[in-house]
């Protein structure tokens, strides 16, 4: 569907990054790089500059590529369901002491998803996808592999209902790895578009954390078993995923340390708790600032010498992505993209599993609460109204709702320590894909 924007503002963003200085173009999206007196200028410091550098400003002004009008598109909200999380086990064989799911329990009795249900899920998603040919379900927990069994049947179920119906599934596990083998490996490879692994870094930063039911760190059990299953995917969609806590702010050496294993698909999250020695902090915020520059460069190099890695943070793409009615939707959760528990009782996303105020349905009821859904339909880029004045608003969309909802308790107040590590990743992103563009052009001449 085709964006039909409105003209509202303009706006710029003057930051530097070591020795570089950048412009960013909100409405635009162009990103200029510049000296450092242009940088000065634009950042509204009386600075004189010559006839000839203001006729290069006043060049791209004209183009299009600087304070360029903002536009406002409509959301693109749709009442057909494009996908489900399904929480095929709602129990697990680790206890990571960081865990929002209670250690995958979610604040109740430990418990996996019947097939009946799965099925029920299934048919609840194809039903109300409307028109949508490629559907998408995530299997995720607690650890998804406690119920390996369900999983495949689903995944059989799915594609043979799909395909009667001219429809396609795209599937994803979320998973700690220790219960990989052979045959879930082989599975997995046919059947899953994406697998995410989890794995937080260095030996001795993930086992701080991330044990197992008997109290021991889980690195050792689980390393050899994700490198053999990455090593066999090929070219299919994988991430390993970690999560830093106050324990680690120098996280960029678990990056780099998984990506000296032979990971090249990493993302690396900071931790959401309120669990004192691991908890983010506003005090941390200078230190993981100056560790997101410390991995930008280390990043750079790598990629310059080819022996890069993708890292999720830093893939920032000004050119293409999502219609500018997609950016400012915000995320699907609540409207177009569903949790199932297992019991059938349908929430907002994983991150809400479980609370009773935000319980939607069931897929046995088969529909969903109005008045929730609405509110999750009305939520958007516009609805927040602190990202008005925001760089980032065009690639960030206004950030997490659930994160939103369990600081503030408004799923359209912007939780403030996500927000300043957001921006600066995207800060980081965008000299990252500078340099790229410069090597590019260098070899090109």
């Amino acid at each position: 569907m085709r964006c039909s924007p409105s003209i509202v503002t303009d706006m710029i963003h003057v930051f530097t990054y070591g020795e570089h200085f950048y412009v960013y173009d909100t409405g635009s999206g162009a990103l200029h790089e510049c000296d450092e007196r242009t940088a000065r200028y634009l950042k509204g410091e009386n600075i004189a500059l010559s006839e000839e550098e203001l006729s290069e400003i006043g060049a791209l002004k004209r183009e299009g590529l600087l304070s360029a009008p903002e536009t406002s598109a409509r959301p693109l909200k749709s009442s057909e369901i494009k996908a489900l999380c399904l929480h095929v086990s709602h129990d697990c064989n680790f206890r990571c002491a960081y865990c929002f799911a209670d250690e995958g329990a979610y604040h109740a009795a430990r418990e996996v998803m019947s097939l009946d249900t799965a099925k029920a899920a299934i048919d609840f998603l194809l039903r109300e996808s409307g028109k949508r040919k490629v559907l998408e379900v995530d299997f995720f927990g607690g650890e998804p592999l406690m119920n390996l069994g369900v999983v495949k049947e689903t995944v059989y179920y799915a594609k043979e209902r799909a395909a009667a119906l001219g429809k396609k599934f795209l599937f994803t596990t979320t998973t700690n790895g220790l219960l990989l083998d052979d045959e879930t490996v082989k599975f997995f490879n046919e059947e899953m578009e994406n697998v995410v692994l989890s794995l937080d870094g260095r030996k001795e930063v993930h086992d701080a954390v991330r044990k197992t039911v008997n109290g021991k760190g889980s690195f050792d059990a689980v390393i050899g078993k994700i490198k053999k299953f990455v090593r066999s995917r090929g070219d299919k969609h994988y991430y390993v995923r970690g999560t830093f806590t106050a324990k680690n702010l120098d996280f960029s050496k678990d990056v780099l340390f998984l990506a000296d294993e032979g990971f090249d698909s990493i993302s690396m999250e900071p931790v959401v708790t309120d669990i004192p020695d691991l908890a983010i902090r506003e005090e941390h915020l200078p230190v993981i600032e100056k560790e997101y520059e410390r991995l930008c460069d280390e990043y750079i190099r790598r990629e310059a010498e080819g022996r890069g890695f993708n890292f999720f943070h830093f893939n920032i793409d000004l050119e293409g992505g999502p219609c500018l009615q997609k950016k400012v939707s915000a995320c699907g959760a609540g409207n177009e993209y569903f949790s199932v528990v297992p019991n059938g009782d349908i929430y907002p996303c994983h991150q809400f599993a479980g609370e009773a105020a935000w319980r939607m349905g069931s897929v046995f009821e088969g529909k969903i609460d109005p008045a929730l859904r609405a509110k999750f339909a009305e939520n958007s880029l516009f609805t927040r109204h602190k990202c008005g004045d925001c760089f980032a608003k065009f690639i960030c969309s206004g950030g997490c709702a659930a994160n939103n909802y369990h600081y503030a308790g408004d799923v359209n107040e912007p939780y403030p320590l996500t927000c300043a590590m957001m921006k600066k990743r995207i800060e980081c992103g965008m000299h990252a894909l500078a340099e790229r563009r410069s090597r590019e052009n260098s070899h090109k001449n």
